[in-house]
């Protein structure tokens, strides 16, 4: 790893104490950071270089996922920490920092690699990245590189002005936009389980597929996000980015050109069609593992009056020679009955002349598991001897053990200090997901796709089943699916 000088904006906040700070211990303890690094706080706040350092050491402790009761660890570490207090608004802030960067580099001799990473608002890229430039801060011998996080924008002229004023000071190549879904090791293993196992590659087509589902639900509400999350919903926080990078997740090669292709293939939506194809929907009042959850109109900070949507399923399909007439089911939601995020591939069934309940077995599937629990499991069909013989489903589990897995942070800092941006959303991407999403909130902003209510405690509003029920499909998994006598293939009916 080369020695590196890493700057991060917004080091007081809760995404640096709960997620970047264990992140960057646990690379250290793994001798994945170089000898030689420093990292350099920036926050509001005057403190020390003590005070700051004091404080990462409490993240630690609270956050870790490994013990930080080393306490000779604890003070390699913490010794590379220094603080500046930072304005970002204040040009004369970004000069002073330049001057602790520099005086770093001579102490340690580094030869002038520099890491920004932006922890703080979107509304700051910009204003944050042109500073750099101005300040003479990216101008330093060895490479730049700038870490963003979501959201890239809120609707495609947004992202496409944010993407130009990042353009200004950083090239594509040294900005690594962060999808931290990309870094879940489930997401990372999946192209090597596509395409390094020729049972799967070759069935991973559309004379074998039925369809795809992708879910990721939570239990939680909105928390302390209120104000955050009313103005952006399912489909901005969830949809546009994490649910879209696990759909090309699917192309049938693996790197970032068959990513940019399967969104450049996935077939648009119309406005006015909208309605056909996505099901939004809010949440009201039920219960979560047997505690009363409120509905999302009664939660601190959200107006009365919001027709915000906490769900979103989508039903999509990509126009290219792997998977043209699959059907992709995608959705996502708060408050649901689960905390899961999972990806089913569904095969077909053997043709028969019937479709008796009698002679149909169920189908076969591929589930990849990736939150909470990680793992694959293949459900196939075996004739059950004890029960006089009928088919019946068993399921082939892998499950992997993830006591010494890296975390998605790891992972992606550990990728961005190496240059390396596979597991990163590259601005095609972005811009490609934007453009498909756009028609969607066009078309919720005019209140052409109606808001459906669904208790907490549940799978989302019964518009969702109906969804897949058109196409004679049901969601995989949930307590309550449609029974497989009632599940017509659409081939019956041709």
């Amino acid at each position: 790893m080369e020695a590196t000088t890493f700057v991060l904006f917004g080091a007081t906040g809760d995404l640096a104490k709960r997620k970047i700070y264990p992140a960057l211990y646990n690379l250290f303890l793994d001798h994945k950071l170089s000898k030689s690094f420093t990292i350099i706080g920036l926050g509001r706040r005057e403190w020390s270089d003590e005070a700051f350092q004091a404080q990462v050491e409490q993240s630690l402790h609270t956050f870790s996922r490994r013990s930080a009761d080393d306490s000779a660890s604890i003070k390699a570490f913490i010794k590379a920490f220094r603080y500046s207090v930072m304005d970002v608004e204040r040009i004369e802030d970004y000069h002073k920092l330049l001057q602790v960067v520099e005086q770093r580099e001579q102490e340690l001799h580094l030869p002038g690699n520099r890491m920004f990473y932006l922890s703080v608002g979107p509304e700051f890229f910009g204003k944050i990245a042109a500073s750099i430039q101005e300040s003479g801060l990216g101008s330093a011998k060895g490479w730049k590189r700038l870490i963003i996080e979501k959201p890239f924008g809120h609707d495609l002229k947004s992202a496409q002005e944010l993407n130009q004023e990042l353009g200004k000071a950083f090239k594509e190549e040294e900005i690594f936009r962060i999808d931290h879904y990309l870094g879940k090791p489930m997401v990372q293993k999946l192209d090597v389980l596509e395409q390094s196992n020729p049972a799967l590659q070759d069935i991973w087509t559309n004379q074998y597929i039925a369809n795809v589902q992708i879910t990721a639900s939570e239990t939680v509400g909105v928390e302390e996000r209120a104000g955050y999350y009313d103005h952006v919903g399912a489909i901005r926080d969830m949809f546009q980015n994490h649910m879209l990078q696990l759909l090309m997740t699917l192309g049938k090669n693996d790197g970032r050109i068959s990513k940019r292709q399967v969104m450049e293939s996935v077939e648009p939506l119309l406005k006015e069609n909208v309605v056909n194809d996505v099901v939004r929907g809010q949440y009201t009042a039920g219960s979560i593992q047997g505690k009363p959850a409120a509905g999302y109109k009664d939660e601190p900070g959200i107006d009365p009056c919001s027709t915000n949507d906490t769900f979103v399923a989508v039903r999509l399909r990509i126009d290219d020679v792997f998977w043209r007439d699959i059907p992709i089911y995608i959705r996502t939601g708060k408050r649901m009955k689960e905390k899961s995020t999972r990806i089913v591939i569904e095969f077909k069934q053997p043709f028969k002349r019937s479709y008796s309940a009698q002679e149909r077995t169920a189908p076969n599937l591929l589930i990849f598991e990736i939150s909470p629990n990680e793992g694959v499991t293949l459900q196939i069909n075996h004739k059950d001897l004890p029960n006089k013989g009928v088919t019946s489903t068993i399921p082939v589990d892998l499950h992997f053990n993830q006591s010494g897995e890296p975390e998605a942070y790891e992972n992606l800092i550990y990728d961005a200090l190496q240059g390396d941006p596979t597991f990163f959303a590259h601005w095609d991407e972005v811009e490609l997901a934007w453009k498909w999403v756009q028609p969607i909130l066009e078309a919720f902003e005019e209140d052409l796709v109606p808001l459906h209510h669904y208790p907490a405690g549940t799978y989302g509003p019964d518009a969702s089943d109906l969804l897949l029920a058109e196409d004679g499909n049901h969601w995989w998994f949930d307590s309550k699916p449609v029974p497989l006598a009632q599940r017509i293939p659409r081939e019956a009916y041709a």
